[in-house]
């Protein structure tokens, strides 16, 4: 697993026109960089460029933090904040298949250089606790960030990042927060209301709702999502099963009505070698194949698992459901 780009290295990564110049690379090679004909350098946003092969090994995500850095740099002295998603990267949020996008900012009125190939420029209020600095990057602050993503973008892409801010408020290790979560969702419903006949409240105020601090990765806030598609309504997250020995298992998802557990199965945990803390691929799978044993015979329900393939569409999860005898309540 490739560790995650921040700031700092993203900024050392990109070179101006000039800072190339000085290491005397040919203007041709900067003409081929501009118009995308292949060679060394990849210009990401005028007068700023990569190495193009230590681009394409980034993630799309860690990409996207690259233009951001680009951008800035390109607009210095703007008015304008780094806002909705591209403010979500740089807050850290994780995010479900981040796909290519423009570069987003925020300025205040209408009065700013139109939006052009690779930076999109939105038009609002920006009350001054609307505005944070991160590594002297001007962008939205977390709560307007998650406001303005779940009015604008797919709930897949909106709830994982609504649960992951809100998980940094309410779960401390394993001890979560009820009460916290239920003032973060005021919070964000008080400005759902303030917003009223505004474009997408509808959706933010839906996502704040919905949002819950104790999923813990993208993947399981997808699944959550496609089971409410599919009928559900009564979920438990992270449901704790007393263990051998005296040590807890967690569940992703839990699901009364069907008295059938969740969970959602990455692929990393199985091939990236980090994560397997030097066991090998066999003894995961042992450890996985004893611990899912235990709690059905713990708990009599059932326990079915799936990936990302399984939570691409409500259909998809409906028939990896069935697979495992679970039909949804609708």
């Amino acid at each position: 697993m490739t560790d995650a780009l921040d700031i700092p290295r993203a900024r050392r990564m990109v070179l101006t026109r000039e800072e190339l110049e000085n290491r005397e690379v040919a203007p041709s090679e900067l003409r081929a960089a501009g118009a995308d004909q292949g060679g060394r350098w990849l210009r990401i946003q005028p007068g700023a460029y990569i190495d193009r092969a230590a681009f394409d090994a980034l993630r799309p995500v860690d990409r996207h933090l690259i233009g951001i850095v680009a951008a800035i740099g390109r607009s210095r002295g703007s008015a304008g904040v780094v806002s909705h998603l591209s403010a979500s990267v740089l807050h850290g949020l994780p995010h479900y298949r981040f796909r290519p996008r423009p570069i987003s900012m925020t300025v205040p009125d209408a009065t700013h250089p139109p939006s052009r190939a690779g930076l999109r420029r939105h038009t609002d209020e920006l009350p001054d606790q609307d505005v944070v600095e991160i590594h002297g990057i001007r962008c939205t602050s977390l709560e307007r960030t998650i406001f303005d993503v779940a009015r604008t973008e797919p709930f897949e892409t909106s709830v994982p990042c609504a649960d992951a801010a809100l998980r940094r408020d309410v779960v401390r290790g394993r001890e979560f927060d009820a009460e916290a979560q239920g003032l973060w969702r005021e919070v964000l419903s008080r400005r759902a209301e303030r917003a009223s006949g505004r474009r997408g409240v509808r959706r933010a105020s839906w996502v704040g709702a919905f949002a819950d601090g104790r999923a813990e990765l993208p993947g399981e806030s997808v699944s959550r999502l496609q089971l409410h598609r599919l009928g559900f309504r009564d979920f438990d997250l992270q449901v704790a099963v007393e263990g051998p020995r005296g040590r807890d298992y967690f569940v992703d998802i839990g699901l009364p009505g069907a008295k059938t557990f969740w969970e959602f199965d990455g692929e990393g945990k199985y091939r990236d070698e980090a994560l397997r803390n030097g066991r090998s691929l066999e003894d995961v799978l042992l450890a996985e194949k004893r611990r899912e044993d235990w709690i059905r015979g713990r708990t009599r329900w059932g326990l079915c698992r799936g990936g990302f393939t399984d939570i691409a569409s409500p259909d998809r999860l409906a028939a990896r459901l069935a697979a495992f005898g679970v039909q949804p309540p609708r």
